[in-house]
């Protein structure tokens, strides 16, 4: 059975990953790994590194990255705190259409969304979908988050609201354990 990493940081997640690239690339080759992503927080400073490392190893490299999504608009500056102020989601380029839609999704983090993070909005999201994945992420995911405090139907929504702007094969909410932790009302 072989097993792929779709949800990794490096040292370009601040804070939060501390995996050198060429460590990691060195590492994944070790184990016989024949794919890997890279998925930091909010940035793609990392991806040709990760790219020219991960080819040279014969790893298939998988451009990503997990990004800070507004609950309203990516222009709101609210002084919200906490799990408030952007949910996470982790997304995957499938093909080059993906990776440039995956690089105009940070861009507008950055330029338009900026607040404490790179936030984007479901507007950006619907508009750059094509040939993106989307994973629910950890947590701090929408969904995740709602599950945690017990809001199955909030949970449900969220996920049906990313399976709309992502469609059926790239679209899949990775906390299916949780959800049998909660039980319906």
């Amino acid at each position: 059975m072989s097993f792929t990493h779709l949800h990794v940081h490096t040292e370009y997640s601040l804070l939060d990953g501390s995996c050198k690239i060429k460590e990691l690339i060195a590492r994944a080759a070790e184990l016989g790994m024949k794919n890997i992503a890279i998925t930091d927080h909010g940035n793609m400073y990392g991806v040709i590194e990760f790219y020219r490392a991960a080819r040279a190893a014969g790893i298939n490299p998988v451009i990503g990255c997990e990004v800070y999504v507004a609950p309203g608009s990516r222009f709101d500056r609210e002084v919200t705190k906490g799990e408030g102020r952007y949910n996470h989601l982790v997304l995957l380029a499938e093909n080059n259409v993906g990776y440039s839609n995956l690089i105009k999704i940070v861009s507008k983090g950055f330029t338009e969304g900026f607040y404490y993070k790179p936030r984007v909005d479901y507007e950006v999201l619907e508009k750059y979908h094509e040939g993106v994945i989307a994973l629910s992420a950890c947590l701090a995911g929408a969904v995740a988050t709602a599950l945690r405090y017990g809001q199955y139907e909030t949970a449900k929504k969220e996920a049906e609201r990313l399976y709309d702007i992502f469609g059926k094969d790239h679209f899949t909410w990775n906390c299916r354990i949780m959800e049998l932790q909660i039980r319906q009302p």
